[in-house]
């Protein structure tokens, strides 16, 4: 299989795509993996290759590199922009946050991960790309003084995440000519996605398209890896989500549980595709969400690939039913996830966490940040114990609650000063007092004082006087 390209899985990138993934991997600089100029291919690798994911996760062999079909758009988060229709007459409805940013684009699995986070920046991070791309409606009244910033540390996982995918994929460029020929690139990726991940045991960069029915709503993502599990009885395929850390530090319980909400998400999803292929699959939904037409020709690359695939199919509605038939073959996820912690400094495993899946609380936690994207109530501000967060937020200068929070310290440093004031001059009034009471003390007693000595004076002056007289009358006796 590893030396045939008709039975290799593979996936879809263009050779835009394919020139910055190749920029990024030599120099270990791109921020992400974007498009160039004209589409390129992956092709499958000949020769067979093992990997081993961690110390802890059991090896997966790896036959054989899944071609990854790319077109200028190169990320599924990026949907929503390359068919976004024209502006309706705005309603209440209009002024959520859903339907500002994400509308005929689905939620993002980062979108609840950031929101997580902190709603603050979230809302802070949409206005300010909604500005910085120049579509700022009339009541965008405010504009951020600063942009997103890339940490060296960002990049550096960005770059790691590369280099991970270049391991079991290779680009294979589709120039795509429509809305509906992106929708079906990013489902056959999909496709191929899950037969390398059945037929070599591992998959990675998994674009996933699916509707939450609690809500009403698509979301999307990209699944980072998922295996399958060594045990013959265990045929349930398990989620992966690798964490680069800046510093050889375990992260704190914010940063895991912001992960734990991104790999259950991602469960969530999966699970949700497989609940609803056989009965309910939401294919009209998915149509008229995104306004795509399912008798539309897809262009020859398209086609091609397709066939490469395993597959025929000539309109997208071709390619959705593959997907659902797809679908209907997958086991449900493993309960058992897996984030994986590893330094930027050698990729050395500094942390391996294995939990649980838990339904209730991943639908708990995607309810309330639902409340935050349907306007029902106010973005939230992070926790006390959580206000160092606030430190590498690049809005912290236009954020209310740091402001809040300088008028409180300007409002209790100005009234510590009065207090102090106040302090001060009572110090003083009762110095004044003591000087005073300490002048008229020594005033009174050097009064007595004089006094004293006066009497003395007055005793030692007719003492002498009466001394005196005895004298002369003595004398003129004798």
């Amino acid at each position: 299989m590893a030396g045939t390209s008709s039975k290799v899985p593979i996936e879809i990138v263009s050779d835009d795509e394919m020139a910055s993934i190749d920029v990024a991997f030599a120099t270990a600089a791109c921020s992400r993996v974007t498009p160039v100029a004209a589409p390129a291919i992956y092709s499958p690798a000949s020769t067979p290759r093992i990997r081993r994911i961690g110390t802890s996760i059991e090896s997966v062999p790896v036959r054989a590199k899944r071609g990854l079909f790319t077109c200028s758009d190169p990320d599924i988060e990026d949907i929503g922009s390359f068919v976004r229709a024209s502006r309706k007459k705005k309603s209440r409805e209009d002024d959520t946050l859903l339907h500002r940013f994400r509308s005929k684009r689905g939620l993002f699995v980062t979108d609840i991960t950031k929101t997580e986070w902190c709603e603050k920046q979230m809302e802070f991070s949409l206005f300010y790309e909604e500005w910085k791309n120049h579509e700022a409606k009339p009541d965008f009244a405010f504009v951020y003084g600063g942009a997103s910033r890339k940490s060296k540390a960002m990049k550096a996982g960005i770059d790691r995440h590369v280099q991970l995918e270049r391991e079991v994929l290779e680009p294979v460029g589709v120039n795509v000519k429509s809305h509906e020929d992106f929708m079906a690139l990013k489902l056959v990726n999909f496709i191929n996605g899950v037969n390398q991940l059945m037929f070599e045991g591992l998959t990675r960069e998994l674009p996933i398209i699916s509707f939450d029915f609690a809500q009403g709503i698509w979301m999307v993502g990209k699944i980072d890896e998922m295996q399958m599990p060594k045990a013959k009885h265990d045929h349930n395929p398990v989620l992966v989500e690798t964490k680069t850390r800046y510093r050889d530090t375990v992260p704190a319980e914010s940063q895991k549980r912001n992960g734990r909400v991104q790999l259950m998400c991602y469960k969530y999803l999966w699970d949700n595709l497989v609940a609803h292929a056989d009965r309910n699959f939401p294919s009209k939904q998915l149509f008229d969400y995104f306004e795509l037409n399912p008798r539309r020709m897809l262009c020859k690359d398209l086609r091609t690939a397709c066939v490469d695939s395993g597959f025929s199919a000539l309109t997208l509605g071709d390619v959705v039913m593959c997907y659902k038939n797809m679908c209907k073959k997958l086991p449900y996820a493993n309960d058992k996830l897996v984030l994986r912690y590893e330094s930027q400094r050698d990729q050395s495993l500094l942390e391996e966490e294995k939990f649980a899946y838990d339904d209730g609380w991943i639908k708990n936690e995607i309810g309330i940040c639902f409340e935050f994207w349907f306007g029902q109530r106010e973005a939230s501000y992070v926790n006390e114990e959580e206000q160092w967060k606030c430190g590498f937020c690049d809005f912290v200068s236009q954020c209310p609650a740091n402001t809040a929070k300088m008028d409180d310290d300007s409002a209790r440093l100005e009234k510590e000063s009065t207090k102090l004031k106040k302090e001060i001059v009572a110090l003083k009034a009762a110095r004044y007092a003591r000087r005073k009471r300490l002048e008229e003390s020594v005033h009174a007693r050097i009064e007595e004082t004089m006094v004293r000595v006066l009497q003395e004076i007055e005793v030692i002056f007719e003492t002498m006087k009466d001394e005196l007289m005895e004298t002369i009358g003595n004398y003129f006796k004798d």
